[in-house]
């Protein structure tokens, strides 16, 4: 069956008295800034700051390709948006090579330390810790892993050398830059938390205020940390003085003392790992295999809605919210189950198999809503080990952070990268070098069993937690890169960015009302509807079809490069900073 249209028809003639018109529009969400999409012939960046997005943008200028693009992005986010992603952090990477057409995937995630204990972010009694209890601190805080990314693919496919791609990012850091609304909004709402005096000095001023919009911020000692990264390479980081200095910030943290040690540091390595692809209709989506868990619930989310019609359901309708909520609950069900760090976990290859995801699919109903869905049993494919199916239920904290980089070049190369320290100011620790450190850790499951089953995101010494994080490339039935994209926003980053895709694959619009379009959906649990959109009008048609519903603030990161007409066209996200540009 590959369409389940006559059916679709029956259950919207089943619901149609609940069908009524929406609104005309959404009032402007908080913080919501109108944008346009950007157009260009050869090249595109894409990114959360427009600081950012003119450092890479200087770098392709100079002759750089998309992974020194990437590299100049990514320091001067860590300056300007330092709350979201940074050398304290972790990252994953989709680089394609225009040369030869290869897709090569860097995992750059945090490990948890070799002395890390399965009962770490468990209370004396053996409970859970409430999540902000477990962030602040050094416990948290996993073996960062982003430089060490950034360098292998630089060393792969850079250009230009890597000193030179530190220049953008050290002269604002010396020079000064003013402080964004979402810099500032974010120190405002974080301010309680952030009590390290270090932390403190930076980002409050001598009477004790939150820096304002528009106040000029210079960051001296992360100056001096690029220079000796852009002079020695990522070992100045992960060995000498300032390995040592991370390792004394984490251990010596006033609450939740961590302990991470230089060997962790100096043990490190970014992974080079295949990416998950599948078929969604004409076209080829391949994205981020596990630790992360974006690539195959982004295949997931689509293999269960490929049956539908969703062209002719149409964007921002009953039906089209209510299909694309089903299809998260089911997906969503299988990530918390089976995704986790491969090199302690084999999940089933048979996630993203067609004839499993459409026996998924077949689960949803037109007029009801699954409620909670339940794991399903996928085939087991070409595993060199037996993969487990018993495991725990996951019940990981993830909350919205997080940045997202997409670039194309001129050189037919393209790159998709999510890069985050999880919660907004990570650790809410800094070091003497001016980074913050990640709170990643977190992203593990807090209690190692469920119902008498391990968690396969269960925290172990070196292991890499469960992430979210969706960077995603497209090809077209030619094998050319259609579709370039990925968003911040923590657990929801999946939806999002499946969003997206539907928006630009199944409803045509361009990239900027893609990412316009409300964020919603499900991660099998209530159906989430973004506050201040078009949205919320179904909430009551939803709740009819038994959707517990729930109104959220989700301030998504999502950016969308697309190919058309011989150039490429870019959307960038209404809800946060980010903005484009390109020749």
């Amino acid at each position: 069956m590959r369409c389940r249209w006559a059916s679709l028809l029956t259950g919207l003639l089943l619901i149609a008295a609940l069908a009524q018109a929406q609104d005309q529009g959404p009032e402007v969400a908080s913080g919501w800034t109108a944008k346009k999409a950007v157009t260009s012939k050869r090249d595109m960046v894409a990114a959360a700051n427009p600081l950012a997005v003119e450092a890479g943008y200087q770098i392709l200028r100079e002759g750089g390709n998309a992974v020194d693009a990437a590299v100049a992005i990514q320091m001067v986010l860590n300056l300007v948006e330092p709350q979201s992603s940074g050398i304290g952090g972790g990252t994953f990477i989709l680089f394609h090579n225009g040369r030869n057409g290869l897709l090569t995937t860097y995992d750059g995630r945090e490990t948890a330390p070799a002395a890390a204990k399965p009962d770490r972010f468990l209370g004396p009694e053996g409970k859970p810790l409430l999540f902000f209890d477990a962030v602040v601190g050094g416990k948290s805080v996993g073996v960062p892993g982003t430089l060490r990314a950034l360098e292998l693919a630089h060393r792969q496919y850079g250009k230009l050398p890597w000193a030179q791609l530190f220049d953008p990012a050290i002269e604002l850091a010396e020079r000064g830059f003013a402080v964004s609304a979402r810099l500032s909004a974010s120190i405002v709402g974080e301010k309680g938390r952030l009590r390290q005096d270090r932390v403190h000095a930076y980002f409050f001023n001598a009477d004790g205020s939150p820096l304002a919009v528009g106040q000029t911020l210079k960051n001296p000692a992360f100056a001096a940390t690029l220079k000796r990264v852009a002079a020695e390479g990522a070992d100045a980081l992960y060995k000498g003085s300032i390995a040592a200095d991370i390792v004394e910030t984490v251990r010596s943290a006033a609450s939740n003392p961590g302990d991470m040690t230089e060997a962790d540091l100096a043990g490190y390595k970014a992974k080079v790992r295949e990416p998950v692809c599948g078929r969604y209709r004409a076209w080829r989506v391949c994205g981020m295999p596990p630790p992360s868990s974006g690539g195959i619930t982004v295949l997931q989310i689509l293999g269960a809605l490929e049956p539908f019609d969703m062209r002719a359901v149409g964007a921002e309708s009953l039906m089209s919210v209510h299909l694309f909520s089903e299809a998260g609950r089911l997906a969503y069900a299988d990530r918390d189950r089976y995704l986790a760090d491969p090199e302690f976990v084999v999940a089933p290859s048979g996630l993203t198999d067609p004839a499993y995801l459409q026996q998924r699919s077949a689960l949803i109903k037109l007029d009801a809503s699954m409620g909670r869905a339940a794991p399903g049993v996928p085939p087991v494919v070409d595993n060199k080990k037996a993969a487990r199916v018993d495991y725990g239920v996951d019940n990981a904290l993830e909350f919205p952070s997080t940045s997202h980089i997409s670039i194309v070049d001129g050189y037919g190369n393209a790159l998709s990268m999510t890069t985050s320290i999880e919660w907004a100011f990570g650790s809410h620790l800094m070091t003497r070098g001016g980074f913050l450190l990640n709170n990643q850790l977190t992203d593990f499951s807090f209690v190692p069993l469920a119902d008498g089953k391990p968690v396969a995101n269960r925290i172990e010494p070196g292991k890499r937690p469960r992430s979210s994080m969706a960077p995603t490339i497209v090809y077209d039935g030619k094998g050319r890169i259609y579709v370039v994209t990925g968003s911040a926003g923590g657990p929801a980053i999946i939806n999002d960015v499946a969003k997206a895709l539907l928006g630009v694959l199944d409803w045509n619009l361009d990239p900027q009302a893609a990412v316009d379009l409300p964020n919603v959906g499900s991660r099998n649990g209530p159906t989430g509807l973004e506050k201040n959109t078009t949205a919320v009008a179904l909430e009551p048609k939803l709740r009819a079809l038994g959707h517990e519903t729930r109104l959220v603030n989700d301030t998504s990161g999502l950016s969308v490069i697309m190919r058309r007409n011989g150039g490429w066209i870019a959307g960038s996200d209404p809800r946060r900073e980010g903005t484009a540009m390109g020749d």
